[in-house]
């Protein structure tokens, strides 16, 4: 899995910084919604709180989609339940776009509709989220966009984890681009600038990157399949 840095991910990972959202526990790691163990954790819901910085955010985002996405071809911008929901509003808006969701699964009522907003046959639609780690939900929200009708050939989230196995290899398979502001080492190198965390905590986050796979299975999470 090849993973490059973003010109733009040095800011993103300053303003997570700034506003508290980014979380070193090598003591005692979280284990992530896909299985893994980390020793490091992003709660990017609480951009929503930060005027500024969620501005400045949405900037470096669509910065990063004219220059690297299929920016021309964008129709509408979808959100993910639920953290991609207000990225997405963000985008649309700065964009003059559209803006859809896309429900975990169908609401199982009415039209049993899992997009929600209108969306014509054949728009070509930008998948927003707020992070990803293995790519398997961005999968699921694809999936659903294209069964309704949609084209779907770019995701974009703001934090991208950069460190297990698959996710990239996984959306490109599926025809898929991932797009991202900051990963970890954006993080780590302004963590360790600012001395942000205890000299232990930021080993513990280099020892997880040097060996996600490894790290995860010695800390509770899964390991090499």
């Amino acid at each position: 899995m090849s993973v490059k840095r973003n010109s733009a991910g040095l800011e993103a990972a300053k303003i997570l910084l700034d506003i508290e959202a980014v979380n070193f526990r090598p003591e005692e790691p979280y284990v992530l919604t896909a299985g893994w163990a980390s020793p490091v954790y992003i709660d990017c819901r609480k951009l929503i709180s930060f005027p500024a910085e969620r501005t400045r955010m949405m900037e470096l985002a669509v910065e990063t989609l004219k220059r690297d996405a299929n920016f021309a071809a964008i129709d509408a911008v979808a959100g993910g339940e639920t953290a991609g929901i207000p990225y997405s509003a963000w985008i649309a808006h700065a964009l003059n776009k559209p803006m859809l969701y896309v429900r975990k699964k169908p609401k199982g009522f009415g039209r049993n509709a899992q997009i929600e907003g209108y969306m014509p046959e054949g728009s070509h639609v930008l998948l927003v989220e707020d992070l990803a780690t293995d790519g398997g939900s961005k999968i699921n929200f694809v999936n659903a966009l294209r069964t309704a009708g949609a084209t779907v050939s770019d995701v974009f989230v703001v934090f991208f984890y950069g460190a297990f196995p698959g996710a990239l290899d996984t959306l490109e398979q599926a025809g898929v681009k991932m797009h991202y502001l900051a990963i970890w080492q954006d993080v780590l190198e302004v963590a360790e600038q600012r001395k942000a965390f205890s000299p232990e905590a930021i080993q513990g986050v280099k020892d997880f990157l040097a060996d996600p796979i490894g790290w995860s299975a010695a800390h509770g999470g899964k390991g090499a399949d």
